[in-house]
């Protein structure tokens, strides 16, 4: 419940009120500043409480926007004001200062009180959230001739044309902007109408995924065809989350790591369903599966260090990017660039197209090109910024990517044992460790000299973060470390020759994967990284390294195989549950609301 204090002087014919408890506020009127203190005094601590102007006069939608956000622990639009929990020990100390001031017969600069506290709110240090209303009307009118007028541009102005619109991504991918969105928010309409939840659709997206996975397992032509038209069908529904959290306004922490982690569900359970399907034909296409779950990780990866190490850096300006800024201006290339780096519409339109018309081996080898080439514009781009941007990256870019970088008590070891003051090897040293590691898994195969080999790696790995990560490129060590670890196991389970070893290489790839898109999620959404004792109990990302390994080196292939199995059931238990449990209890907690549009990955 949510309770809006209105004060000032009540308009006669005003829907104000009815507009309020439309959004699920408990309207109580109070007669001047001293009255408005009492009421929110007997509002109950948890609630949200609004100051509402009862001149106020605008659209329902830029009040919803202004009132209900909840990402926000303080948000106003002209004539209204609002304070989530987090926020009202600041609004009560501001209305007993204006009451005082009206008291004391203090002259006020404007009579819009929900105005002055908003201005209170920020000089408190709380942030007031303004929404950019665009053509939305919000006013407080001082007489009949302005408030006439307002009313008009109320009237002239569609708020829920303005809603539906609001409600796509403002910047997305070419296939989505245009052969998506244009229908995906009627439906986003339809589902709120019908009081269904953004998590609700998200779910809808995840189950139409896995049935078009096992569609897809199936081997058969329709099998192939109902796989790549419900593929599609889930990446609407994956749209239409979105919209529907937009369109009404229900961000959650746990909504944005539910759309986040399904996401990543989806594709690579589809993958999985395409290489059975390939298998039931005859066509084994598992190193594929895995290469493109691998490339697509190790993509995800840049994106999301180089993001972070960029985002709050000081001083940070580059040709490159100022040259990108004047690109995006000319209309066709911006399409043309979101476009060639294969985002998730356009990855998936592919994915269901190749389905549907061809062969899984087909699909998996197009998919691959195309992403490696997106990978290494994208990439290469970056590198280019950051060389030539000037920055000073701050301590919470370093300790992200220091999480991000998944060392573990073999690195902290090793760290130690590396004296000496901060050098700037620390890229040279993971992407050295990376290449030995992968090359000699290449070249020897499970042998002692790879597991020599790999111990190299953990302490090349152990010196890469033995200081802080704030080089130009230090952004690339946790990409090195996810290709040397993913690609080992690609290549040891390719060279086993053994059926069933690359499946189980693949399941265990997908439960580290999740374990570091779990941890990108936490950072993104200020929750801070996974504890220490998980990634210890999980060896860390040069632990599991050396552990396989050894495996190899000491098993025969069918047993390397149960190892494989049994190694990817303990990571996706362990991580598994404990991320479970970290979102339920950090949602139940009322961690603070997150949408993050990000990049359209």
């Amino acid at each position: 419940m949510s309770t809006a204090i209105l004060t000032g002087q009540p308009v006669p014919g005003s829907s104000l009120e009815g507009d309020l408890r439309s959004l699920g506020f408990d309207v109580r009127v109070a007669t001047g500043t001293g009255d408005a203190e009492t009421l929110l005094a007997a509002v109950p601590a948890g609630q949200r409480v609004a100051i509402v102007d009862a001149r106020f006069v605008g659209h329902l939608h830029a009040l919803r926007l202004g009132l209900t956000d909840p990402r926000f622990p303080a948000a106003a639009v002209p004539g209204a004001v609002t304070a989530q929990p987090a926020a009202r020990q600041a609004l009560t100390r501001a209305l007993a200062r204006e009451n005082s001031a009206a008291a004391g017969g203090a002259a006020v600069v404007t009579d819009n009180l929900a105005e002055r506290i908003a201005v209170a709110l920020d000089a408190d240090g709380i942030p007031v959230h303004r929404p950019d209303l665009g053509t939305l009307v919000a006013a407080v009118p001082t007489d009949p001739q302005s408030r006439n007028e307002a009313r008009q541009a109320v009237a002239a102005v569609d708020d829920e044309a303005v809603r539906l619109r609001s409600a796509v991504k403002a910047r997305d991918g070419f296939f989505t902007t245009h052969f998506i969105s244009p229908y995906s928010r009627y439906i986003a309409r339809w589902c709120a109408r019908r009081g269904l939840t953004p998590n609700q659709v998200t779910t809808a997206s995840l189950i139409t995924a896995l049935i078009a996975a096992a569609a897809a397992a199936t081997g058969t032509r329709g099998g192939f065809v109902a796989a790549g038209v419900l593929l599609i069908l889930s990446f609407v529904l994956d749209c239409t989350d979105g919209q529907l959290a937009r369109y009404s306004l229900q961000y959650s922490t746990l909504g944005a790591w539910l759309d986040a982690t399904f996401d990543r569900v989806k594709e690579y359970a589809y993958y999985a369903g395409l290489a059975l399907g390939a298998a039931r034909g005859g066509d084994d296409v598992w190193a594929l599966a895995l290469g493109a779950m691998i490339l697509q990780t190790c993509r995800h990866v840049v994106d999301f260090a180089f993001n972070e190490a960029n985002h709050d850096a000081t001083a940070n300006t580059s040709p490159t990017a100022a040259l990108s800024d004047r690109l995006d201006s000319v209309g066709w290339t911006v399409w043309v660039r979101r476009m060639i780096v294969l985002p998730i519409g356009e990855r998936w339109a592919l994915i269901a197209v190749l389905t549907a018309a061809t062969t899984p081996r087909i699909t998996f080898v197009v998919l691959l090109v195309g992403c490696a080439f997106a990978a290494t514009y994208t990439t290469a781009g970056r590198v280019l910024r950051s060389v030539t941007r000037k920055a000073h990256r701050t301590d919470r870019a370093a300790r992200a990517l220091a999480d991000l970088a998944d060392s573990g008590p073999l690195a902290e070891l090793a760290a130690r044992a590396v004296p000496g003051a901060p050098r700037k090897t620390a890229v040279l040293s993971a992407a050295a460790g990376a290449l030995l590691l992968v090359l000699a898994a290449w070249l020897f195969g499970p042998s002692w000299q790879l597991v020599l080999l790999a111990g190299l790696y953990a302490l090349l790995s152990a010196e890469a973060v033995t200081h802080p990560l704030k080089g130009p490129l230090d952004w690339l060590v946790p990409p090195f470390f996810r290709a040397a670890e993913y690609g080992t196991v690609l290549v040891l389970a390719a060279k086993s020759g053994v059926n069933g070893v690359l499946p189980a290489a693949f399941g265990l790839v997908a439960a580290v994967a999740y374990h570091h898109y779990d941890t990108v999620y936490r950072i993104r959404g200020d929750a801070g990284a996974p504890p220490p004792w998980l990634v210890r109990a999980i060896g860390g990302h040069e632990g599991r390294t050396l552990l396989v390994t050894v495996l190899a080196a000491t098993l025969t292939a069918a047993q390397f195989k149960v190892a494989l199995t049994a190694l990817a059931g303990y990571v996706a238990l362990v991580v598994l549950v404990e991320s479970i449990r970290f979102w339920v209890a950090a949602h139940k907690g009322g961690a603070p609301a997150v949408h993050d549009e990000g990049e359209p990955a």
